[in-house]
This record gives structure tokens, sequence and C-alpha cells, in this order.
């Protein structure tokens, strides 16, 4: 870099004669510009045998260059040799632990400065507001803020930005937005922290408000957005600021690649995130490791699992996000043997695994039906490395024994769990009874979810469903009474496709697209074909008391049935076909997609609501266990 040849250049200098004090100020200022730390070092030395290491302002000027070129702990032996300190003594250390996130040190020196007696300046309370951001330390925040408005620095850009921070991030909006207004002339740094504050407790419209009024703006302030559409399900709008981003001729840093990339994975817009991938090539930021984690998100829940293995391999460096990632792609892929023993491979290169990647570990168990290996993993997380289970943990212990028929060890799990089941635990078991026709278990789950939420659309769904199947159409009519009654709407079943870069939505019986008659002609054509071969459609799939023959055709009709059939009369032969549906995928549609594989010699990857299911041949990634 030139900077740093320049500090080099600057270094030379000090072997000659007559050089001053202000001379090896600069030369400093220089090294601590571009981060030279060897010849920071030299330079301190020669200052030393010069004799102006007596000189207050050259020992803060090398306490700032050790602090600032990352090696705190050699400015902290700086500090303690000093004859003589002032403010910017203190106040450079101070800063130096906060920039390398030493906040306990930072609370510890800062209590030592004021035994010390030392006043503050607008620095010394901004880094020590940052300690407290850092640490959630919402109280002392709160202290250093009332020092602040008796020293007069509240309305300090750099007091206010730092107090805006910290509110926003401990959930005090408000408190965020009055430090804000009260900053006497607000420059990038402090609009970028109330944004940012805004969008990160999901304000978007105070944000976007505020972002349209901005005088000026930089990356940092359209991630501030960004990032916080994208952690929170606005994928789309995400995508629209990154274009705009590009419109205004800036450069995405990897903060912003990592979240859009993120957005086309939510999407599942695979076009767009393989466009993503091409930028982030060119920039060289597809090896910044948590880019290369969010590719493989994408990549993954974009149905393209050997995409995400392969960005996985071309990750230089990885940490327990990497690992984590591939793990849980591989688990929603039904490559649960693969899961395990990347998880293996995890610790065996040294990485310490999180309660995510238990998650990840413990749904490949769920998906592959392997209990014992299930129970071995969730008795190691607290065993071998001291992660306590969570809720999410133990909704996958549920769901894994459900799966497996083991519906009385479930719930007994469920009674032996260390805190109060929540819904979704419950609603799991609920589904586990659906799929193994337990009536009276099931019925008993559904009164508990429903007594915690009675406007639980789908826990009504599913008991009806259990009724439906054994046959039980009073209760199926007074389920649904019920749910009618309640005013809790049922989420419609919903398939969508994307061809030439168009989303196309089904729900079932559609009949919107321009190719409808294409589609049913298709339909009516592979259920023919699947007959001959042996298919025979399973009707208890069709909750409705009416006659076989009608049951029959709503289960032709299925949404993803729909877009299964518009995808093959969309895309030349051979081509793999991508569906995403919204809710699980039923029996039925899974078995005829099996024969349609095979039929057709087409892959056909579906993600549904809990997993990815990967049809080739007449087979399903799956073993028909989901």
């Amino acid at each position: 870099m030139a900077t740093v040849s320049a500090s080099k250049v600057m270094f030379q200098r000090v072997t000659g004669p007559g050089l001053d004090s202000d001379s090896y100020s600069c030369i400093l200022r220089e090294i601590i510009n571009s981060r030279a730390l060897v010849e920071g070092k030299k330079l301190h030395a020669h200052i030393i045998k010069t004799g102006f290491w007596f000189l207050i302002f050259l020992q803060n000027n090398l306490l700032s260059m050790y602090a600032k070129c990352g090696n705190v702990a050699i400015a902290r032996q700086v500090f303690d040799k000093m004859p003589e300190r002032n403010n910017v003594s203190w106040s450079a250390m101070l800063a130096g632990y906060v920039q390398r996130d030493y906040t306990v040190e930072a609370f510890l020196f800062f209590n030592q400065m004021q035994k010390a007696g030392m006043s503050w300046n607008r620095f010394t309370l901004a880094s020590v507001l940052r300690a407290c951001t850092s640490l959630a330390a919402q109280e002392q925040g709160k202290q250093i803020h009332a020092s602040a408005v008796k020293t007069g620095f509240e309305s300090n850009n750099f007091v206010g930005s730092a107090l805006a921070d910290l509110y926003a991030k401990c959930g005090r909006i408000e408190d965020a937005y009055n430090v804000f207004v009260k900053i006497s002339n607000p420059d990038l740094v402090s609009w970028n922290a109330i944004v940012a504050g805004l969008a990160q407790n999901a304000k978007f419209d105070d944000a976007r408000q505020l972002f349209d009024k901005m005088p000026q703006r930089d990356v940092t302030t359209f991630n501030s957005l960004i990032i916080g559409y994208s952690q929170n399900g606005y994928d789309e709008e995400a995508l629209k600021l990154f274009c705009q981003i590009q419109w205004a001729g800036m450069n995405a840093d990897e903060f912003t690649f990592a979240s859009v990339v993120r957005g086309c994975a939510g999407l599942a817009a695979l076009n767009q995130g393989k466009q993503l991938h091409s930028q982030t090539i060119k920039t060289g930021f597809d090896l910044d490791i948590f880019v290369g984690s969010a590719l493989v998100d994408m990549y993954s829940k974009c149905g393209s699992i050997d995409d995400a293995l392969k960005g996985f391999k071309l990750t230089p460096k990885r940490n327990v996000v990497s690992w984590t990632t591939m793990i849980i792609s591989y688990a929603h892929h039904g490559c649960g043997k693969e899961a395990l023993q990347l998880f293996e491979e995890m610790q065996q290169a040294g990485a310490r695994p999180n309660r995510i990647t238990f998650i990840g570990v413990l749904s490949a168990c769920c998906y592959l039906g392997l209990v014992k290996e299930g129970c071995y993993y969730f008795d190691s997380m607290s065993r071998d490395y001291g992660i306590s289970a969570q809720v999410e943990h133990y909704t996958c212990m549920v769901d894994m024994l459900g799966r497996a028929g083991l519906l009385a060890e479930a719930e007994e799990f469920v009674y032996q769990m260390p805190f109060e089941p929540d819904p979704v635990i419950w609603r799991t078991l609920l589904g586990a009874c659906r799929v193994h026709g337990n009536v009276e278990l099931g019925k008993h789950a559904a009164e508990i979810v429903l007594r915690q939420n009675p406007q639980d659309a789908s826990s009504y769904k599913l008991l009806s469903n259990i009724y439906a199947t054994a046959g039980r159409w009073d209760d199926v009519a007074n389920v649904r009474k019920i749910l009618k009654e309640r005013v809790a709407k049922k989420e419609p079943g919903l398939s969508w496709i994307e061809v030439k870069n168009k989303v196309h939505s089904f729900v079932a019986g559609d009949r919107q697209n321009t190719e409808t008659e294409k589609i049913y002609a298709q339909i009516e054509e592979l259920n023919e074909k699947m007959k001959e071969v042996g298919y025979v459609p399973d009707t208890s799939f069709a909750l409705h008391d009416i006659d076989k023959e009608l049951k029959e055709e709503l289960l032709c009709h299925h949404s993803e049935k729909l877009a299964i059939a518009f995808g093959l009369i969309s895309t030349p032969p051979g081509i793999l076909i991508r569906i995403i549906k919204n809710l699980r995928m039923c029996g039925d549609c899974h078995t005829a997609t099996k024969f349609i594989s095979k039929i057709v010699g087409r892959e056909i990857v579906v993600r549904d609501a809990n997993r990815f299911h990967h049809f080739k041949d007449g087979f399903c990634c799956c073993s028909d266990y989901w």
C-alpha cells in the first residue's frame, strides 16, 4: 500500500541528524494512519535513544500508535511507564480498549480515571458509552448520559451519536430519538446511528423517513436499512435498496453483500443470487467469511445443495458460522449422513459448535429417524460443550420422537422439560399425531395450543385433518365452525416456480394462469401414465366428506402439482424443476412427484415449510421419512 511505503520513507529520515519533536510527531501520525506497527516500534526505540521520550505529547502519540495498531498490551505498558499523564493520555488508553473490544477493561480503566481526578472530554464520554453499548450496560449508560448533560456534551456529535446508538441497541428507541434531536449539528455518523437504531428495532417507516431526509448518505447508511430489512424478512425492500446503492455509484461492502444475498435466500431468488455471487467474485468479497456463509445459505435455500457445497469448499477460512450453515443445509436437504459427517470434521478442525450447530445436528437425526444418535447429541451439548438446551433443541427432540412414532415418549419428554412448553412444542407433537393418526393425544395437544393461542389457525387445521383421516366428520365440522367463529384465518396452500426470471404462483384448483388449459391437460396426461405404473391416489389427504372420485379430482389439483405441470410445459426436457411451497407437502403429492420424476426423467426439487425434497428416478432424498 502507498501509505505503508510512505511511512517507511518517512521513517528512514529518522536516522538523519536534526530531527525535532515535531518531526517525530509527524512520522508517528503517518505510522498510525498506515497501521505500520513494525516501523512504529523502531521509531519508539529511536525516540528513547535520542532523549525525546520525556515529552508527554510524544508519549501520548506512542500510546495511540500501539492502541490503533492493535497492540493494546504494549499501549498499556507505555501508559504505566509514563512519569506524568494528562487527560489525553487517559482518553487515548480508554479509546484503545474500546476500539479493540476490551469492554470490561475499559470500564475498569474508566473507574481508575475517575479516581485519579481526571476531567472528561467528548472523546472520553463517547468511548465509555461505546463500552456500555457492547455490554448492553443500560444503567451505566444512563449515568454517563447524566454526566454528559451536566458537562454540556449531550449535544456534541460524538457523544450524541454514542448515546443514540446505546439506547437503540438496548431497545429504547424513543430515548435514542430524543438524544438525536438534541444534537446541535448532526453529522453523517449521527444520522447513521439513529437510522440504524430505528431499523434494528423494526421501525422501518420512521427509519425510511429519516433516511429520505438525510443531507448525505454513504454505504453505512444504506447498510443500516438493508441489514434491518433482511433480518426482519423484508427481503424485497433490501434488494431495492441495493439497487439504489448501485445507481448512486457507491461501492457495496461485505456487510451489504452478506445481507442482500440472505435476502435472495429468503425469496428463493436463485437467479438474482447468482448475479450477486458474480459481483462478490469481481469485488473479492466472496472470500469474506460472512459473505461466503451467506452464499452457502442462499444456494441451499434456493434448492441447490451442490452449489452450496461448492461455496463452502471455496471458503478459505471457516468459523462456526461457516460450518453450521453447511450442516443445517445438509440437514434440510435430507443429507443427514453428510451433516453428521461434517459435524465430526468440524470438531476435528478445532471449531467449537454452538447452540445453532446442534439444532442442525438434531434436525439431521430427526429427518433420518436416528433416535439413538439424536439422544446422544442432545446429551453431548451440555456434557461436552456446556451448552444448555433451549426450546429449539427440545422441539427437535419432540419432532424426532414423534416422527419415529414414539408418541408416548415424545409426550413424556415434553412434560420433563425444565421450563414451560411453548405452543410450538405442542404443535410439533400435534403434527406427529396427524402423521400417525393418534386422535386422543392430538386432541389433547391441540387443546393446550389453542388455550394459549386461540387464533392459531394451523392447529385447527391439524386437528381437523386428524379427525378427517379418522372419518370423524362431525368433529371436522365442529372444528371448522370454531375456526370460523374465532376469525382465525387459515393460510392457504401456495406453490410457486420461477421460469425465465418470472415467478408464477398457484393455489389448489387455480385457473388464473394464462396456460391453465395446458397445465390441466398435462396433469391429466401424467395421471394416466402414473396409474399405468402403479400410482394409487391416497384420498385420505382429500379432507372433505365427499365421494372418492371428487376426492381424487381435488388431489390432482393441489398447488404443487399445478406448479410442477407448469414447469414441465414451460422448460426444455431434462431441466431441473424447483418448486417452493409455503406449507408441508401432503403425502399424496409426495408420492405422485416420485412417479412424475421417473416418468418425465427429470429431477424435481420441492422446498416445503419443513425441508427440501429432491425427487429423482422415482425416489426422494427423504426416503419417505418426513
